[in-house]
């Protein structure tokens, strides 16, 4: 994490610096001085007053011309919910359901009444039973995850709300990055849906135990003996050392535990559960990357003004903070510590049918939307997100290492133990994909033959 406010130099500040012989401090403890925290409020970020531009605020315009109606359902209270996943392009399918107290609308959310979760690449919207408003975020390639809220009172220009410190003041924290973004958060849920934090809670990605997953959550879907913790309560005499998760496994049937029928969708789709884990986290690692490639171009710039360099010059400082940053992101995006399954995972709900079909595919058909769901979660462990608009926008220099290192690993020029994962036929298969389905590569990924030696083959 960065923080750079030592960093607003005016030339007198380096001259004082120059004039006491403490230049050379000053440089070496660069790292230091900007490694305390992420400051996003700021600029070059200024996460609050800055213009948002995604798919919501571009949504709002459309409908504020009246390109766009959106209908009002009364049918189970949906409001604008259906209208609003039809025209964001969001599916049903992707339907998740919390029954734990840890959102916005508390009071509306409990296990008879969980809280609904769609998402497609870029948004995410929170449909709460009896709730006034719906809950929507944007992934926004400058300023990382926005928050908005729709009233769900009919009206004749139904507006998303942008939100800034209601929601940062959770949503952007070292749960999230240190950057706003998501929680994937396992809990011990009470009866009332209120966790036991004694207990403790777990951040949940596709890293994650299994056996630590979902708490709070309702699962459907089978995964033969691995058990996670949804679908259940944690009674008052339950201790996480000694609870019994064997109630919870392989449902195929919410109805049991409450009314389905005043959903969406019947489901909360295992599947869609573990690709939701995924692409919270890859969400806050790039824009994370973004944050910080952006404030050390800014630090860079004025480093070089004030000494007198080119423009473009890098200084190893300068070049570590761009790695370090690169770095992270390329390990999550090649599925680096997944966890191994040990059983065949399969869902509820047309989302493992649809959601393959929503990306490209090349020549062979293959895409890296593909499901494995017996060893690991996709056939070729390489994010989707790699071809989210956040990541193709990610600032020069830190885009430059990701495609770098991405290279150095597909190619097998790279033969890390992190990356021993990725078989020979892995990487291949992966680098295939790539090269024929990704825009802005950078030409020297064409000069390797997919099936040369070095090319992992």
């Amino acid at each position: 994490m960065y923080r750079c406010e030592e960093l607003k130099l005016s030339s007198r500040t380096l001259q004082r610096s120059i004039f006491t012989g403490g230049l050379l401090l000053s440089i070496f403890l660069l790292p230091v001085i900007v490694s305390a925290q992420l400051s996003f409020e700021e600029a070059p970020i200024n996460y609050n007053k800055a213009e948002p531009d995604n798919l919501i605020s571009r949504f709002q315009k459309r409908l504020d011309a009246g390109e766009i109606k959106l209908a009002y359902q009364r049918k189970n209270r949906s409001g604008y919910l259906p209208a609003v996943l039809d025209a964001l392009k969001i599916p049903v399918s992707s339907q998740t359901l919390v029954f734990s107290k840890t959102s916005l609308q508390v009071k509306h959310i409990d296990p008879q009444s969980p809280r609904a979760l769609y998402f497609n690449d870029d948004l995410y919207v929170g449909f709460v039973q009896g709730g006034p408003v719906l809950e929507v975020s944007a992934s926004d390639p400058k300023l990382g995850t926005v928050f908005y809220t729709m009233s769900q009172s009919q009206t004749s220009h139904p507006t998303f709300v942008r939100k800034t410190f209601e929601c940062t003041q959770c949503h952007a924290s070292s749960m999230t990055q240190g950057v706003p973004g998501h929680i994937m958060r396992s809990v011990y849920p009470g009866p009332d849906g209120m966790p036991a934090f004694r207990e403790g809670t777990y951040r949940s990605d596709h890293s994650s135990p299994f056996s630590e997953r979902w708490g709070g959550w309702y699962v459907s879907g089978t995964h033969g003996e691995m058990r996670h913790m949804g679908n259940l309560i944690f009674r008052q005499d339950d201790s996480s050392r000694n609870l019994d998760r064997e109630p919870g496994a392989n449902a195929v049937d919410l109805e049991r535990w409450f009314d389905t029928s005043a959903y969406l969708s019947p489901h909360s789709d295992i599947v869609s559960l573990m690709v939701l884990e995924h692409q919270v986290k890859m969400h806050n690692l790039i824009t994370r990357a973004q944050i910080e490639g952006r404030i050390t171009e800014r630090d860079a710039t004025v480093m070089n003004r004030m000494l007198e360099r080119e423009a473009t010059f890098q200084s190893d400082s300068t070049k570590r903070r761009y790695e370090s940053a690169a770095n992270r992101l390329v390990d999550y995006l090649l599925f680096v510590d997944e966890l191994q399954l040990e059983g065949k995972i399969q869902g509820t709900s047309r989302f493992e049918s649809e959601f393959p079909r929503s990306g490209p595919r090349d020549k062979q058909g293959r895409s890296l939307r593909d499901f494995d769901l017996k060893r690991r979660l996709f056939k070729y462990p390489c994010s989707y997100l790699i071809y989210s608009e956040s990541f193709n926008k990610l600032p020069g220099p830190v885009l430059d290492v990701v495609y770098r290192r991405l290279w150095e690993i597909l190619s097998g020029k790279d033969q890390s133990s992190e990356y021993a994962h990725l078989s020979a036929a892995d990487r291949r298969a992966i680098l295939e994909i790539l090269l024929e389905t990704k825009r802005g590569l950078p030409e020297y990924w064409k000069r390797v033959e997919p099936d040369s030696p070095q090319a992992g083959g």
